[in-house]
């Protein structure tokens, strides 16, 4: 375990500037989110493509997650840090200056999904070996509190920025942030690594082909690509043969990217599990939602996030309100009931969307899931961590924060996927059963939606039509106007079988004894 350096006093500023990097890693994805509808505008890009970037970006960060925490051994935690911070801050300034989408993709998506994984690990190591004691529990509930705020308010802010001033201007504050927090450096006094300096190479390839692979299998799938199959095997047989190779490495006593014997707890394997399925349903709905405000009721930034606010909100205060108020309540039964709620708000959802012609519309459904995912946060993070050791604690949080990376990425990847490929499937069949369409313009759409199916505005699918028959024009878009509600449906189905496999999870959790809660448990990110 790393100890704090001689002499080295609790910074109070040290605090305040490691919770300002979190809120920014944080807010980065709630700014892309409400600001789809921009970016694709501006950019002269597609939906899917847009989406694309978020689940790559959230991949990226899960696939080099352990092995960032391994640089951060080798290098020093400090500077690992830094070198995540400017990786983002290039990521941001990028989304500042882009004139395409491959720019967003090279620059915000992988160098800064590499940044965000030197981020978080080096920074719960910093904490820990900046702090102790009563500063210590105070610094890591700082960065936690400006994460959940982060969530909370993201939406708010991105649609406000966006709508009065540009999804630009938004990324450039994230740069002037990260840049207030790098002038303060410093201040960090660097924590010594005195573990095994042998670098599992093995071990790292497999962990990055394996979650690489299924989740880049799924946006190959959504853009139309070859190979899917493939992708999705290299990915299955990645994760397999990681498995195997650390139970190996291990028996041989040789040094391992994450330690098997964390897995060797019932506790532990639920709570990762748990967390996983906690960041499919938000990936799944914090990608369908904005997409069916912007692209289907044709809000602005500012409507969507004001819509999303419930959620986002409700999550933030539930969150807090359970941490207080959990008394001598199980774990279990808090989870539980954090399912349960979640399930029921994307029910509920699920059955408005198509009757829906506002956001108001879906205010109560929100709230509930929003309850549902606080009680979850609350809760998953300690629960997680708390049957593992001081001396490991950090490793471990490593593993959860891969874990709950791989699950929001894959939440985004996989419900943007369905979409696209229901989208598809729906305007293709009522195309093809339409009486005003005529059989070559039936092939002609179904033709067009094999190569490219989008989800777009019937304002922008009226521009495309400009040049049809009056008659043409209007089925088209009411066809449009009915096949996208189904597609957003079965899309938000995904986070719900998520919500219900979690369900099933906690009453697995029940049947374990309740662990000791860890005295401090750093973020999971």
């Amino acid at each position: 375990m790393s100890e704090v350096p001689a002499g080295t006093k609790p910074s109070p500023r040290l605090a305040i500037l490691l919770a300002m990097a979190m809120f920014v890693l944080v807010v980065d994805t709630s700014l892309m989110n409400v600001s789809i509808s921009s970016v694709v505008h501006d950019l002269d890009t597609t939906v899917s493509g847009v989406q694309s970037a978020i689940a790559l970006e959230a991949l990226v960060s899960a696939a080099f997650i352990l092995i960032g925490s391994k640089v951060g051994d080798l290098i020093g935690r400090k500077r690992a840090y830094l070198l995540g911070l400017c990786a983002y801050a290039v990521g941001a300034l990028a989304m500042a200056l882009a004139q395409s989408l491959t720019a967003i993709i090279i620059f915000w998506a992988l160098v800064g999904g590499i940044g965000a994984s030197l981020l978080l690990p080096a920074m719960q190591s910093l904490i820990h070996g900046n702090f102790e004691g009563a500063a210590q529990v105070k610094a890591y509930a700082m960065v936690g509190a400006a994460a959940a705020l982060a969530a909370a308010v993201g939406p708010l802010l991105g649609g406000f920025i966006t709508t009065y001033l540009s999804w630009r201007v938004a990324f450039l504050l994230e740069v002037a942030v990260i840049a207030v927090v790098l002038i303060g450096q410093g201040l960090i006094k660097d924590v010594p690594y005195t573990g095994a300096r042998q670098v599992d190479v093995i071990g790292a390839i497999l962990s990055v082909l394996g979650m690489g692979g299924i989740v880049l299998g799924i946006l190959v799938w959504q853009e139309g690509g070859e190979f899917v199959g493939l992708l999705l095997a290299i990915g299955i047989v990645g994760l397999v043969a990681f498995g195997y190779w650390l139970v190996r490495r291990k028996r041989r006593g040789r040094p391992t990217l994450i330690d098997p014997a964390l897995f060797s707890s019932a506790v532990f394997k639920l709570g990762i599990s748990q967390q996983m399925l906690q960041q499919i349903a938000l990936g799944g709905t914090m990608i369908a939602l904005p997409i069916y405000l912007q692209m289907v009721l044709e809000y602005n930034a500012m409507e969507a996030g004001l819509t999303l606010a419930p959620l986002s909100l409700s999550m933030f205060g539930m969150a807090l309100l359970a941490e207080r108020k959990a008394g001598g309540r199980r774990p279990s039964s808090i989870v539980r009931w954090g399912f349960l709620l979640l399930s029921v708000g994307l029910l509920l959802l699920i059955a408005i969307v198509p009757r829906a012609d506002s956001g108001w519309a879906l205010v109560a459904p929100l709230i509930l899931a929003g309850v549902g995912l606080g009680l979850l946060v609350s809760q998953l993070n300690n629960y997680t961590l708390s049957p593992i050791s001081q001396e490991r604690v950090s490793e471990a949080a490593g593993v959860n924060s891969a874990a709950g990376s791989f699950g929001l990425s894959f939440g985004l990847a996989f419900a943007g996927a369905i979409m696209l490929a229901t989208l598809s499937f729906t305007f293709t069949n009522m195309a093809e059963s339409s009486a005003v369409l005529q059989p070559a313009q039936q092939e002609q759409v179904a033709q067009a939606l094999d190569e490219d199916a989008e989800v777009m505005s019937n304002t922008e699918l009226a521009k495309v039509l400009v040049k049809q028959p009056a008659d043409v024009q209007a089925e088209i878009i009411r066809i449009n106007t009915d096949a996208r509600p189904i597609a957003l449906q079965v899309a938000l189905g995904i986070p719900l079988l998520a919500a219900l496999i979690g369900l099933v999870n906690s009453f697995r959790m029940a049947r374990q004894k309740d662990p000791p809660s860890v005295a401090l448990t750093p973020p999971a990110g």
